[in-house]
């Protein structure tokens, strides 16, 4: 990068769509020097992120293609594509994917990286 290239550049980095046929993040965001984290997340026909407390940030996700539930500590709300929906930080959620399988791209601020801290 020269002076006037300094900062980085727009560009595609990646695909929504990768097919797969396993429970797994298909796509990640990789630049090292970035502000959040996003995923493609796919999970099989019948298949779940068991119930779990998120992290103490918010994460937006957008329903890319399938169906699925996601179960909260006071409901469940139906996910279908195109469904955009917000997870407040520390909430109780678990996905169940439906009969076509569910897949989702997540994004949040980064998470802070390990640090080494003195006891003081």
């Amino acid at each position: 990068m020269d002076a006037e290239t300094a900062a980085a550049l727009p560009r595609i980095v990646g695909d929504a769509l990768t097919a797969s046929d396993e429970a797994r993040s298909v796509w990640k965001l990789e630049p090292a020097e970035r502000g959040l984290d996003a995923n493609v997340i796919v999970l099989p026909a019948g298949d779940e992120i068991q119930t779990h407390i998120g992290p103490a940030l918010d994460v937006l996700i957008v329903v890319l293609d399938g169906s699925g539930t996601l179960e909260t500590e006071a409901d469940a709300v139906a996910l279908e594509p195109g469904g955009i929906v917000w997870l407040p930080a520390k909430s109780q959620r678990r996905f169940l994917a439906g009969a076509d399988g569910l897949r989702y791209f997540s994004v949040h601020a980064r998470k802070p990286g390990l640090s080494i801290q003195s006891r003081a």
